[in-house]
């Protein structure tokens, strides 16, 4: 009804002509889709009810058996609504068309231009003809002037429907959107499309033609550029560029005598740049896909490296039910004192993540970041995979090794900043601070000592989205994790800054050519790869970026519950186990928006670096140096690290969010921190490595944790509590320090007492019948003392507790978990 509202009106809709004109037809075709969608695919309704409720609201026979007409001649199944649907901006340039191509006093207004196969739509478009409403109905709207020409989100009132605090900033959104719509516009009439205009690579850096090699780069403020490298001796004159009116230089290579191709694999390239000063600089080609690290030096070069080169044997999985995340990082991911490799990955940790029970793998550090200490988030090499862990045809094996496993993996990507290196990265690319970035201290992020992009600039875009592309087509990505979301979202970059109500998230802060640059980069992907996963880094709890871009949201599949481990750290920290708040825990893993989903997890790499600890750390510290042996002693220090240890994970994991994630090592409660080689440390290794040997030694404790770490995800696997909808609190006891909920048929019962246990304990219940323990942290295979059998029956009664009418008695022993599950009839 945004789009198409009927009204009792005996004219078209929007022209003055009789309702049988060739838009009324138009119109109509339309709206009988948007009403077999809502039937059909979001199951809103019948169509019987949406045909009454529309011939309800025209005023004339007439009118009505047309609709009924139209509307029965029309409808669609879901396959074809779901196929149409997912070309959202087909809708939104008809919609668009429709209030340009009208009929005014019978006179027909200018068909919109051609160019090519792509609709050009004028940005500004008459407003639809007011419809005339009740007099009570009218109120002044203080924002028409805004929004008169902009067109909203197809589907914006389900964002209004799942936050009604959100519709006081309809404006904004409409807004935000417009900003989104129109530059897609642009892109679809001088691109060819977002999949087009993604397909930079093909275009920009080095490609091999029929005549040699052509070179491409986008410097607008330089004054000469040429290309040079070990090929031609180093000669910075032999191949100059040339400059169009864009700012894009050229220059082809031609084949060699013989007619091979003139740069040979594995060649040194630079750019040789002179500015508009005079200055002469060299910098690595800013689509250069390899850069390394000759010995003995401390910045990297580029390297001339063909594309392809791997034939992938496995296809892209599908979409997981819910995300169960590996986090993980190539270069610690051996026990050795030195940087791991692709292929130490793929042939010794996949097997391991794929036995565990994961479905999807987050690889952070891929792209190409000289300094190593940087965790991978100060990128100078955007298409480049990293080279300190081996040829980029092993991070190919690795991800299609994973394929083979069934699991996804998902690129950590940096767009929110960039390393501030200019030799070997693309800061001062073309000798001016504002090629790639903002220019003075706008392009400059105050914390991280990093660069800013601007994502207004055409060419940026252009950059960042070929870059999705590549890693999705030349890797086999299956999506993404963005980084730094929050710092994109805001100018202030979420700094110092308390998001304590909504103008938070909808005023002069927020950064709207980032927030259009998230939204292009969800749809690019979700375009190319209709499985591939999304995930938001977003610390604010911005509303809507979990939510599709036709309801005026960002397009994310999920986010990150950030606070959740942030919370577990400072209980650790700062409190006694008899003082932990349980209201405050249930709260803060509840704490999240309905209907975006969430990865919750209990600690990250965040969590393990320099200055912190892991959690089993932060539990035990210096006695798993010497009690986590079997023959040792069970230290009451150790058995309470391990019972905690289990229950933290399992209640993140079974309360907290629609997907979980878990850092490479933490599973088997990795010791100490993470630390990579840097001058405070002497350079050493020690602590940037993950120690297999303590899990795999079947006379530690590790292992314990370990197996109870591979029943959850097993479980989740079976009983699929993450995509059944949030958790259901039937009790949390202060005093008792319990905690009982359902979530996808199961009953989880929680007690955090570190002293008591309860006998005969009773609990509310929702389901009844019978019910039996599926598994507890308690058994001894998972480091626990054997307290519960789990062959016991538990009868539900109506006995009212806790505010429900039926209730359940179980032993609950102290600092254990136990899940249960309803046994079937045995009809």
């Amino acid at each position: 009804e945004v789009f198409f509202p009927i009204s009792s009106h005996s004219s078209c809709l929007i022209c003055d002509v009789d309702s049988d004109c060739r838009l009324y037809y138009q119109l109509t075709n339309v709206y009988c889709f948007v009403l077999s969608f809502r039937v059909v695919v979001c199951r809103m309704s019948s169509f019987e009810e949406e045909l009454d409720r529309v011939c309800e609201l025209l005023g004339e026979d007439k009118e009505r058996e047309l609709f009924k007409t139209l509307f029965t001649n029309r409808t669609y199944d879901y396959q074809t609504l779901v196929a149409i649907s997912s070309d959202v901006d087909a809708y939104h340039l008809l919609a668009h068309q429709l209030r340009v191509d009208t009929c005014i006093n019978g006179t027909k207004k200018k068909e919109p231009s051609q160019s090519g196969s792509t609709l050009v739509i004028p940005y500004k478009t008459p407003p639809l003809k007011q419809i005339d409403t009740p007099e009570e109905d009218k109120e002044v709207d203080k924002r028409s002037a805004l929004m008169e020409n902009l067109i909203p989100p197809m589907f914006l009132q389900n964002l209004f429907a799942l936050d009604d605090y959100v519709k006081p900033y309809e404006g904004f959104i409409v807004s935000r959107y417009d900003q989104y719509r129109r530059l897609l516009e642009a892109i679809n009439a001088h691109e060819g499309g977002i999949v087009e205009f993604s397909r930079g690579y093909e275009k920009f850096g080095f490609n091999e033609t029929e005549d040699g090699i052509m070179y491409r780069e986008w410097a607008p403020g330089a004054k000469n550029m040429s290309i040079t490298g070990d090929f031609c001796d180093w000669n910075r004159n032999t191949y100059k560029c040339e400059k169009n009116e864009f700012g894009i230089w050229s220059v082809l290579i031609p084949k060699k005598k013989d007619g091979t191709m003139p740069i040979p694999e594995g060649s040194i390239v630079k750019t040789c740049i002179t500015s508009n000063s005079g200055e002469k600089i060299e910098r690595i080609p800013a689509w250069i896909t390899r850069s390394v690290q000759p010995l003995k030096q401390i910045h990297y070069e580029g390297v001339y490296e063909s594309k392809g080169g791997y034939h992938f044997k496995n296809p892209h999985p599908e979409q997981p039910h819910a995300l169960r995340i590996y986090e993980a990082h190539v270069g610690i991911a051996s026990r050795e004192e030195t940087i791991a490799s692709y292929d130490n990955f793929t042939d010794n940790v996949l097997p391991r993540i794929a036995d565990l029970g994961y479905n999807a793998i987050q690889l952070m550090a891929i792209m190409e970041h000289v300094y190593y200490g940087s965790f991978g988030y100060q990128v100078t090499n955007f298409f480049a995979a990293s080279s300190r862990y081996g040829p980029n045809s092993g991070l190919k094996r690795l991800v299609d090794t994973a394929h083979s496993y069934g699991i996804v993996v998902l690129l950590d990507v940096v767009h929110s900043h960039a390393s501030k290196n200019t030799l070997d990265g693309i800061n001062h690319f073309d000798g001016t601070d504002s090629c790639y970035f903002h220019s003075g201290p706008r392009g400059s992020h105050p914390q991280w000592d990093s660069c800013l992009f601007n994502y207004s600039s055409w060419e940026v875009l252009r950059f960042l989205l070929s870059n999705l592309r590549w890693y999705l087509e030349e890797y086999m990505f299956d999506g993404f994790r963005f980084d730094g979301v929050t710092s994109m979202l805001y100018h202030h970059h979420g700094l110092a800054k308390v998001f304590t109500n909504y103008n938070d998230y909808f005023g002069s802060d927020v950064d709207l050519d980032a927030c259009v640059y998230l939204m292009l980069a969800n749809k690019l992907v979700h375009d190319l790869l209709p499985s591939a996963v999304t995930v938001g880094e977003d610390v604010s709890g911005f509303p809507g970026l979990c939510r599709p871009i036709e309801e005026g949201g960002f397009g994310f599949d999920y986010k990150l519950g950030m606070a959740i481990p942030d919370m577990w750290i400072k209980m650790l920290k700062e409190q006694r186990d008899e003082d932990w708040s349980i209201g405050n825990l249930v709260h803060v893993l509840e704490n999240r928006r309905f209907a975006e989903k969430t990865i919750s997890y209990a600690e990250s790499h965040d969590q393990a670096i320099v200055g912190d600890k892991t959690i089993a750390f932060w539990l035990m510290d210096k006695e798993m140096y010497t009690h986590m042996s079997v023959f040792s002693e069970l230290t009451p220090v150790v058995d309470r690290g391990l019972s905690l240890h289990k229950m933290i994970r399992l209640l993140t994991h079974a309360l907290g969010g629609e997907g979980y994630l878990n850092f490479i090592g933490n599973e088997f409660g990795h010791p100490e921190w993470l630390d990579f080689p840097r001058e405070g440390n002497g350079e050493s290794y020690k602590h940037c490595r993950r120690q297999w040997d303590l899990v795999d030694d079947q006379l530690l404790r590790y292992k314990l944790l370990d197996a109870w770490d591979k029943e959850m995800q097993h479980l989740e696997e079976k009983y699929k509590w993450l995509s059944s909808g949030p958790g259901f609190v039937l009790g949390k006891h202060e005093k008792d320090k319990v905690i009982v909920f359902e979530r996808g048929n199961l009953l989880f019962a929680f007690n955090f007492h570190p002293l008591k246990s309860f006998s005969d304990y009773r609990i509310a219940v929702r389901m009844t019948g019978k019910f039996v323990a599926i598994s507890n942290t308690d058994v001894d295979t998972f480091g626990g003392h054997n307290r519960i059998d789990e062959k016991t029956t538990h009868f539900t009664s109506d006995i009212p507790f806790w505010g429900y009418e039926n209730s359940m008695q179980i032993y609950l022993p102290c600092r254990t978990a136990i899940i249960f599950a309803r046994m079937e009839s045995e009809e």
